[in-house]
């Protein structure tokens, strides 16, 4: 008995060896790695699993039981002779693989092909191969992580029900209990160890090509990583020539290329001296990939480079997208066609699509800039010097009487004007900017009000250098001098302060004016309203442009009560210059 299971253990190594060349064809690989095959699919991995169900009948031995002698060749059998094999290694693997319908089509192939055998055991041995397809198929759902513990209990419980079988249907009795005395160990445990090498075979290779898609995957993240930067400039010049030196010390071909519609963009890698940038494209098959949308794989015959030495041979040209059309391509030369694998074919249909989306999300982002520029525009356009007659009339009425200051308030009307007008063409000024626009609209209010108003400073001159949207410091002074202090009689007074505050920089605007009424307090800043002192829109506009910029943690924060005044302020960051 120990001799037939070292010799059943030998054979097994040829089994084993032919599992581990059979899981190296790509048929099998795409077989094992789909969750569901397709009918098609299921045909081909029945009669696969069939055949190697059938090697295992050929690869076992021939044994008599009257004589008790071993047989290394399977030929047709004599009532005496038996085969002990390794048949079921198929039919296990084939069920826990794939179910029933796997299980029991391998186990018939293998079943019928060892019944056409003959010998005294043949109708029982072609059954049990059958039984094994379906108690196989029966631990399918159990076998989602390929247990190896599951595939040997399997193999030898499925080897057991063959001895079974043996003993209950073939005759002689005698002749059959004989057969299973010698043979049905070491055929329980040899088929036992090999349904779970089997299953170890496949564990691996399915291992090795998640390893590879997880090289992949983090190759690609880390070229997205890198490229991303670039690709938001869109594709120029520049910007191509940065992605190609990436994409070229990531892959490692033999060169790399980007084009537009009609010229190289940048070509790094061997042949650079012909293949230059700015010249226009020099193949149709690039022309046919720009015009389909779709990746070619191209030879030395297809190429037709216009340098007869060029030691590009071949090529995969894959299009780059803005919203599903061609507006170029991506080019990864080889020297030979045999240096172009399936892996590579992905790796650069995967790549293409990824360097699309980015130009996708990089056209996405400035179009998102754009808009927000020109509401920021339109927003500022909309801000308008609501005092400017009133003070034409106070500079008039100054000119006889005391000209030197007319004259000092025409200079400040100027300074004033000219920096609206610069509100509307600038997204950004320094917050020492936005303070002398406030002084020069102050000194023009200060010579209406005749000493009834005192403005009172309190700048930390290190933030002064901090930007923020034009226009906004200004209007929050002017709503203070306009609705705020308007109507008092004397000491009108305005604070502004600019310090820091919680790791932020605040800017306040207070006055002693009247005050709002409640029910205004909460509508003001978030929309324009209808009132008969304003409509709110300078404060409105102030607030959007704010949270446009620096989002909603800057918007505006104003506290009122009716008599005693008003209090404006928003928050800006410190630590980086915006």
């Amino acid at each position: 008995m120990f001799d037939l299971l070292l010799t059943m253990l030998e054979r097994l190594g040829i089994i084993v060896t032919i599992a581990f060349v059979l899981t190296r064809f790509r048929f099998f690989q795409d077989m094992i790695y789909q969750d569901k095959l397709r009918h098609s699919q299921q045909l081909w991995a029945i009669l696969f699993f069939g055949v190697f169900g059938i090697i295992g009948t050929y690869l076992g031995l021939t044994l008599n039981t009257e004589t008790s002698d071993l047989y290394r060749g399977v030929t047709d059998l004599t009532s005496d002779e038996a085969i002990a094999n390794s048949r079921v290694i198929g039919v296990v693997i084939a069920g826990l693989l794939g179910g029933y319908k796997m299980g029991i089509g391998a186990g018939l192939i293998a079943g019928i092909h060892r019944f056409t055998l003959g010998g005294f055991t043949g109708f029982s041995c072609g059954l049990a191969a059958i039984i094994t397809g379906i108690l196989a198929g029966a631990f399918h759902k159990k076998n989602k992580q390929m247990n190896l513990f599951l595939a040997f209990s399997v193999g030898a419980l499925a080897e057991a029900i063959q001895m079974l079988l043996i003993l209950i249907l073939s005759k002689p009795f005698e002749q059959s209990l004989t057969l299973v005395e010698e043979i049905g160990m070491p055929m329980i445990i040899a088929n036992g160890i090999g349904s779970a090498l089997f299953m170890l075979i496949i564990k691996n290779v399915l291992n090795e090509k998640e390893k590879a898609g997880a090289l992949q995957a983090q190759k690609a993240l880390r070229i997205a990583d890198q490229t991303l930067a670039y690709l938001r400039q869109g594709i120029t010049n520049q910007s191509a020539l940065n992605v190609c030196h990436i994409l070229f010390s990531e892959l490692k071909p033999s060169a790399v290329a980007i084009t537009n519609k009609t010229n190289i963009l940048a070509h790094v890698g061997l042949a650079d001296n012909h293949h230059q940038a700015n010249s226009p494209l020099q193949t149709n098959i690039t022309r046919e990939v720009i015009k389909h949308g779709k990746m070619i794989v191209a030879n030395n015959e297809s190429i037709h480079c216009i340098n007869q030495n060029c030691p590009l041979k071949a090529a995969v040209i894959a299009p780059l997208k803005q919203r599903g059309e061609p507006i170029g391509t991506i080019k990864f030369y080889f020297t030979t066609e045999k240096e172009i694998s399936n892996v590579i074919r992905e790796v650069i249909s995967g790549l293409s699509v990824l360097l699309s989306n980015q130009l996708e999300v990089a056209e996405a982002d400035r179009a998102y800039q754009l808009a927000k520029e020109a509401e920021i525009k339109g927003l500022q356009a909309q801000i308008s010097p609501h005092f400017l007659f009133n003070s034409l009339n106070t500079i008039v009425s100054l000119i006889r009487i005391e000209p030197i200051k007319a004259r000092k308030l025409l200079i400040s009307l100027s300074h004033f004007l000219r920096q609206n007008l610069v509100g509307t063409q600038a997204l950004k000024i320094s917050l020492e900017q936005e303070l002398n626009h406030v002084k020069a609209y102050l000194a023009i209010e200060e010579a209406r009000f005749v000493d009834k108003l005192t403005v009172h400073y309190d700048i930390d001159d290190k933030f002064l250098f901090k930007m923020v949207p034009p226009l906004t410091l200004q209007p929050l002074v002017e709503n203070a001098v306009k609705h705020g202090i308007k109507d008092k009689e004397q000491d009108c007074i305005i604070k502004i302060s600019i310090q820091e505050k919680q790791g932020k920089v605040e800017i306040k605007v207070e006055d002693n004016g009247v005050g709002i009424s409640p029910h205004l307090l909460t509508e003001l800043g978030s929309k324009q309203i209808d009132s008969q002192t304003g409509t709110g829109i300078a404060l409105y506009n102030v607030n959007r442009r704010l949270s446009i910029m620096f989002g909603q943690e800057a918007e505006l924060k104003i506290k009122s009560e009716i008599s005693t005044g008003t209090e404006i302020t928003f928050l800006i960051p410190k630590m980086e210059e915006i």
